[in-house]
């Protein structure tokens, strides 16, 4: 092969090699190796929906689970129903919906008095479990920055209570969904 379309298949081949490299080992993508000192996960699956902060999982063994999103409250609906609690189930029915692969993270405390295995819900297997990516790739987070649940600490589960605490301050400082109406 004369070596001018060595040289150009080489020039073509080493881009697509790079890309593809990046792609396995992009931070955050939930496929590279986390950082010394993440969270510890499980991974799981969403099988059905129940309210803002609560859904059901089947985690990586098989057991199936009722889960109560640590650190939040959203409003209430049901019976009981109040003002914006379709619309925090709505909101996070569309960020995890069935089928959707995430990762739960439980803190000190791993069941309620109700039998709910307690946890923070990551849309991507976290690398650092740092502010900014509880911001970014946090259920429990993302529904409090987009105003559809109250900061809410319950101890001793209390591992991201100040990032959750400032989330709700942001959110509410510009008046984004529940807190519009206040």
């Amino acid at each position: 092969m004369p070596t001018a379309i060595r040289r150009t298949l080489l020039a073509a081949a080493v881009p697509v090699m790079f890309a593809m490299l990046a792609g396995c080992y992009a931070t955050g993508s939930g496929t590279a190796d986390p950082l010394p000192g993440a969270p510890d996960v499980t991974r799981a699956v969403v099988i059905r929906h129940t309210d803002g902060d609560t859904a059901h999982f089947r985690l990586e063994g098989g057991a199936e689970e009722k889960v109560r999103f640590i650190g939040i409250d959203t409003p209430e609906v049901g019976e009981r129903a109040e003002p914006y609690g379709r619309e925090a189930a709505a909101y996070t029915a569309d960020a995890i919906p069935l089928g959707a692969t995430v990762w739960l993270e439980t803190d000190a405390e791993r069941r309620d008095r109700y039998g709910r295995l307690l946890a923070y819900v990551w849309l991507e297997r976290p690398q650092a479990g740092d502010a900014a990516e509880v911001r970014t790739t946090m259920l429990n987070a993302r529904i409090v920055l987009d105003g559809y649940a109250n900061a809410y600490t319950y101890p001793p589960n209390v591992k991201y209570t100040g990032v959750l605490k400032d989330l709700q301050a942001e959110a509410r400082a510009v008046e984004r969904g529940l807190w519009a109406d206040r």
